[in-house]
């Protein structure tokens, strides 16, 4: 049995560069009837365009994992920290509202 534990492991490397991360504060998330597509985006204050600065493709057994996983991790946050503030965007003419609150813009 414990022999068994040892053979379903894997050795996950990460390099340095990965493991500086990518800064996003929006994610898009579009699928299909065979895969989830995340777009993770960075908006910038007074500046009308946005890059997607990662995609990932998953399945959607993994898309559903990763949902629970992130379900599990959003309660233990809110269980030591408090909960975490709902922004509802809405619904506008065009798709849905993304609440970016970055306040007035800054002058020199």
């Amino acid at each position: 049995m414990e022999d068994n534990k040892k053979g379903n492991q894997i050795d996950i490397q990460l390099s340095e560069e990965v493991a500086q991360g990518t800064y996003s504060n929006l994610a898009v998330i579009t699928h299909s009837s065979s895969e989830f597509v995340v777009d993770f985006v960075r908006i910038m204050p007074g500046v009308p365009k946005a890059d997607v600065k990662s995609r990932i493709i998953l399945t959607p057994e993994h898309a559903k994992r990763l949902m629970l996983a992130l379900q599990d991790n959003i309660s233990k946050f809110e269980s030591m920290n408090g909960p975490i503030k709902s922004v509802d965007g809405g619904q506008g003419p065009q798709g849905p509202i993304i609440p970016m609150g970055f306040g007035p813009t800054g002058q020199a």
